[in-house]
């Protein structure tokens, strides 16, 4: 079996002003050589709900591949097989535990999706009933979980910007200004089954302006289980005035708001990715300290004499 091609770490920073990371751009192409995908046939690509920033002088770090999260495990996994030595297995360990506690922040991260903070759904449980008859959670399910993850998204702003707290109550509500689904697109990544726990946040794919009457939110879903995302759900969000039966343009004390979110998550975007590729990094250095230096030998225990 053909060894499995490796991530490798993005070195560097980017302080230049340069065009947005698009599939067309010098910048895009330049990252695509830099790095090596899952295999020969795939081609790298950012997300497509991580695609703006404008606003910002300094451009974020390249995309990590969808599958980062596994590919750094099995290449740690490999690294420990061949055997360390003490200090390199605490490398090991520190990588690990990374990994097993920041992989939702950094996934979502990655792609501008804040979590924490009553932002979302976290640490669902998947319960038996939302199964099918095929034997996986239903589609319909994924829109529910998206559904109550906005709603928790647009209600915790009430306790960020406490002047306007019932306003921001009431958008959930027929009572004056509120939110009505126009539309939603879901994408499903791969089947998900009972036991399982999921999370599920919102963000801005763009900042609204005063004249916006609507907002495009995108959605990510993620399986605790897999470790990646399930699915995906891009919604248009009318805002409607009830009282005058009619569109409406984004409240003045919603786009305060929402400017602010828009930079966290740009920075949240530069912060995930920049911790992607340093545990990416890590990996590599360890890698060429255990089974990738010239005179490697594998520790094979006491059936090969101990030797390394």
């Amino acid at each position: 079996m053909p060894p499995r091609p490796r991530l490798k770490p993005f070195a560097g920073s980017i302080r230049t002003r340069t065009p947005r990371l698009g599939i067309g751009s010098g910048v895009f192409s330049s990252y695509a050589r830099r790095i090596q995908l899952f295999s020969p046939s795939s081609s790298f690509r950012s997300e497509p709900t991580s695609r703006s920033y404008s606003s910002s002088a300094e451009q974020p770090p390249p995309a990590p591949p969808s599958r980062w999260y596994s590919d750094l495990k099995a290449r740690l996994g490999k690294c420990i097989m061949f055997g360390c030595s003490r200090e390199q297995a605490r490398q090991a360990a520190s990588v690990a535990r990374a990994l097993a506690t920041e992989w939702r922040m950094l996934t979502a991260g990655a792609e501008g999706f804040l979590t924490g903070g009553r932002r979302g759904i976290e640490n669902q449980q998947v319960v038996w009933g939302e199964m099918d008859s095929f034997g996986h959670v239903n589609n319909a399910n994924y829109i529910r979980y998206a559904e109550s993850a906005r709603v928790n998204w647009i209600i915790h702003f009430a306790s960020v910007d406490l002047p306007n707290s019932v306003r921001w109550r009431e958008l959930m509500t027929p009572k004056s200004t509120g939110l009505i689904m126009k539309s939603i697109k879901a994408e499903y990544k791969f089947p998900m089954t009972y036991p399982d726990t999921i999370s599920a946040y919102h963000k801005l794919r763009s900042l609204p302006s005063a004249s916006d009457t609507s907002l495009v939110l995108d959605c990510v879903i993620l399986s605790h289980n897999h470790k990646r995302v399930a699915a995906r759900t891009e919604e248009d969000v009318v805002v409607y005035d009830y009282k005058a039966a009619r569109k409406t343009a984004v409240p003045s004390f919603a786009l305060d708001v929402f400017r602010d979110v828009w930079r966290r998550q740009e920075e949240e975007i530069r912060r995930a990715r920049t911790r992607i590729w340093s545990l990416v990094r890590d990996v590599e250095a360890l890698e060429k300290e255990t089974w990738d230096r010239k005179d490697a030998v594998e520790d094979l225990g006491v059936a090969g004499g101990g030797q390394r």
